[in-house]
């Protein structure tokens, strides 16, 4: 009889013992549902497979919400689509099967009693066949905000008598951020043993990611002298997809870093850049390694991340989200990380990579190695081409999961006896090289990631899972930046091949941006002007001066802009006095003044309020709040430069008789030159308003006065704000008009012909200065 090896203490490594074969109980919770049907019925059937003559016995449930009577005939269907891999005959894998259906099961897993009831049944059935339990298998295949409330019902109803074990499989996402995710631990942890808990990512399943350290391993005395700063130019961890988002509820929560950089991309980086093991093998050594290079990554913030979001994502959350046209979603679908961290790779960039909608769907590590041969004449020598080793998941151009060594690097020894050397190759190339310029491994029989980490589980290996030390470590990295990019405007990205060079990066120490810069091009190229472009165009709207870009190149010039008015100003008369409008549209632009825009005079500049909703200053309605939340607690400017709207007086909102509009008036004639501001930033609402001049507000009738208490059809619907008259006083006007959902407006505002009454903002029209619209490629191409 075959004896199973199983981890007895935890999985850690620490004492790995035989334990005698015995009954196991396999229950999927939500084992009527996607990820069960396509890969978690297959994984344990291949689990039987493997097990069958092993001495073990098994019985199969799959759990659910749904009564038996529904829920049953569903799980059978899936059951029979199981199958067998090529080397179990076709006899046998009927008999298998028939098997695997036989001790397979439905049951309602609803209520605290279903679970006491499975729990009889479990006993009851050993007790009839006379076996002795070796353990308890949960998978919870369900969604994250039941993994408490579940693993309490297990530990109270469920666990098996002394002497089995419980295991219980989670599946991500673990957590939003640091706080959610030691919450959902310590939770866990009530009811759970850490040594209990197997926290899965699929990643870690895939052949050729499993392979990483036993690859440095069998290499080590190669690698070991090459594997550092002093060699390596960078690294590179890609997942491009070609497919758009499918889960939009769940995706729009949590964006590409929550659903792939935080846990598959930064668990691969972990296994490459790990002091290496003594013994690969051994989960506590894998573990502590991983905990140790996790903690030596340096913070991470916005200039170290560049985010994107394909053009139709925003429609597509509004549409399956029920959202109205003017809602606009910043979730990244596309995100490039750089990072560096300490001691051996200082200095070196490693670059997560993830997206939806690019050119190829494809997976793979890239470690490339600096080159110090330069061939004069022969550009073709081998000797000239990258140095790189790829760890190749799959799909692309190769198809096939692999490792590849170029040759001008070293021949690689051969993993163990489940992979083989490939000699023979087809025309493709590989990330610059031809296929057949690398030393090529692979499995010689292709294994599904879930199919292996089940019995990874089932052997108690833990080092092919997250720990939750590992994983607090991890969110403890990528919370600064999830928060860091809250307000920031991804770059729009056509999607595939359209995406051209518009998604290219370029690092420069330890930030990263995208490559692609302002670049202004005359007016009468605006006509070929194509949702795939990337210029910043200049051309005319309502006969004045109009740029337009994607959002975030528009920002960057507007910036750009407003910095020369103010160095201008400044050098003519020592001064700078800027009003700047409310609401969200202009977030981004004071976080590009605050964070990219160090040289601006500040000391010199003062900053004025171009409307205010008449709440106290603390409230997140207030537009002055927002305006220091984003812009002016993070630059250096004198409190006395800074002058809000005197809403609140005498404990009391926007009353009249408390002269809030005089004394706001005269604080501007006093300071401001002929009550002339130097640069004016509007927005435009749907309805045609701008500052918080509202339609059928008499806009004209407000004569010479530059500050007026106002009415908005929207809560709060008291307001302060400049007048037509103070706004054409000014130098330059700027009205920044952005997103798909003011396509609509931009078309009405082209044709419209000025009326003030019933459109405010074609009442905007500088006297004796310039103005400006600002208008992203989303409202003006639509």
């Amino acid at each position: 009889m075959l004896l199973v090896t199983l981890c007895t203490q935890g999985g850690y490594g620490k004492a790995e013992e035989a334990q005698r074969p015995g009954h196991i109980s396999v229950i999927i919770v939500g084992g009527t549902g996607d990820l069960a049907k396509k890969y978690l019925w297959q994984g344990f059937f291949q689990l039987y497979i493997n097990q069958v003559n092993s001495g073990n016995t098994f019985s199969f449930y799959g759990g659910g919400q749904s009564p038996t009577e529904k829920a049953t005939p569903v799980l059978f269907e899936i059951l029979k689509a199981v199958s067998c891999t090529k080397d179990v005959s076709q006899e046998r894998c009927a008999l298998l099967k028939d098997q695997f259906l036989r001790l397979a099961q439905y049951r309602q897993l609803k209520s605290l009693e279903d679970y006491q009831n499975l729990a009889k049944h479990i006993e009851q059935q050993l007790q009839e066949e006379g076996m002795t339990e070796a353990g308890r298998l949960f998978y919870l295949s369900v969604p994250a905000f039941a993994y408490a409330d579940i693993a309490d019902k297990i530990n109270s109803s469920c666990r098996p008598k002394s002497g089995a074990w419980l295991r219980v499989v989670l599946e991500k996402p673990f957590g939003h951020d640091y706080r959610s995710a030691q919450v959902l631990a310590s939770q866990l942890g009530n009811s759970l043993k850490e040594e209990e808990m197997y926290r899965i990512d699929h990643y870690l399943g895939k052949q050729v990611v499993s392979k990483i350290l036993p690859f440095r391993k069998e290499n080590k005395k190669i690698l070991a002298p090459i594997w550092n700063k002093h060699h390596i130019e960078r690294v590179e961890i890609v997942l491009k997809e070609t497919l758009d988002v499918k889960r939009i509820a769940f995706y729009d929560q949590y964006g590409v870093i929550r659903d792939v950089l935080q846990n598959h991309l930064t668990e691969v980086m972990t296994l490459l850049t790990m002091t290496l093991p003594m013994n690969v093998s051994s989960s506590e050594e894998v573990l502590g390694n991983k905990l140790q290079i996790l903690s030596s990554i340096l913070p991470l913030g916005k200039d170290q991340a560049v985010i994107g979001q394909y053009q139709a994502y925003k429609a597509e959350v509004q549409q399956e989200l029920n959202k109205t046209k003017d809602h606009v979603s910043r979730t990244p679908t596309f995100s490039v990380l750089a990072h560096i961290d300490d001691a051996q790779y200082e200095g070196v960039p490693i670059l997560l990579i993830s997206g939806k909608m690019l050119d190829e769907r494809v997976g793979y590590a890239r470690i490339l190695f600096k080159n110090d041969i330069f061939c004069v004449q022969n550009h073709n020598n081998i000797h000239c081409k990258p140095k790189q080793i790829v760890f190749y998941f799959g799909h692309g151009s190769l198809q096939y999961p692999a490792i590849l060594v170029s040759k001008n690097l070293f021949k690689p020894a051969l993993i163990d006896s489940e992979w083989k050397e490939v000699t023979e190759h087809t025309d493709v190339n590989v990330l610059g090289l031809p296929i057949s310029d690398y030393f090529v491994q692979t499995p010689i029989e292709q294994k599904e990631a879930y199919a292996e980490l089940i019995s990874h589980i089932f052997f108690g290996l833990k080092n092919s899972f997250v720990s939750t030390e590992n994983l607090l470590a991890s969110w403890s990295i990528w919370t600064p930046l999830v928060n860091s990019l809250i307000g920031s405007f991804p770059r729009i990205y056509p999607g595939g091949a359209d995406n051209a060079d518009l998604l290219d990066i370029h690092l420069k120490g330890k930030e990263i941006s995208y490559n692609n810069k302002v670049v202004i091009i005359s007016p009468d190229q605006m006509s070929g002007a194509s949702a795939n472009g990337f210029q910043v165009m200049q051309g005319k709207f309502r006969s004045s001066v109009m740029v337009s870009a994607w959002a975030e190149q528009l920002v960057e010039k507007l910036a750009t802009d407003i910095q020369e008015a103010a160095e201008a100003a400044i050098y003519e008369g020592g001064v700078f006095h800027l009003a700047l409008s409310g609401g969200s549209t202009p977030l981004a632009l004071f976080h590009r003044l605050a964070d990219h825009h160090f040289t601006f005079p500040w000391r010199d500049t003062h900053i004025w309020m171009v409307d205010e909703r008449c709440v106290l200053h603390t409230e997140l309605e207030s537009n002055f709040r927002s305006l220091h939340d984003h812009l002016l607690q993070n630059v250096r400017i004198p409190y006395y430069n800074i002058h809000p709207m005197p809403v609140h007086l005498n404990q009391r909102l926007c009353v009249e008789e408390d002269g809030g509009v005089l004394m706001y008036e005269k604080e501007l004639t006093k300071l401001v030159n002929s009550s002339s501001f130097h640069f004016v930033l509007l927005g435009v609402g749907y309805d045609g308003h701008t500052a918080s001049l509202f339609p059928g507000g008499k806009v004209d009738e407000l004569g010479d006065s530059l500050v007026a208490l106002t009415e908005s059809p929207a809560k709060p619907h008291q307001r302060m704000s400049l007048t037509l008259k103070a706004i054409n006083q000014a130098r330059k006007v700027a009205l920044l008009v952005m997103g798909k959902s003011k396509h609509e407006l931009i078309t009405q505002l082209s044709r419209m012909k000025d009326n003030p009454d019933k459109w405010p903002v074609t009442g905007v029209k500088p006297s004796n200065g310039n103005l400006v619209w600002y208008i992203d490629y989303d409202a003006l191409l639509g």
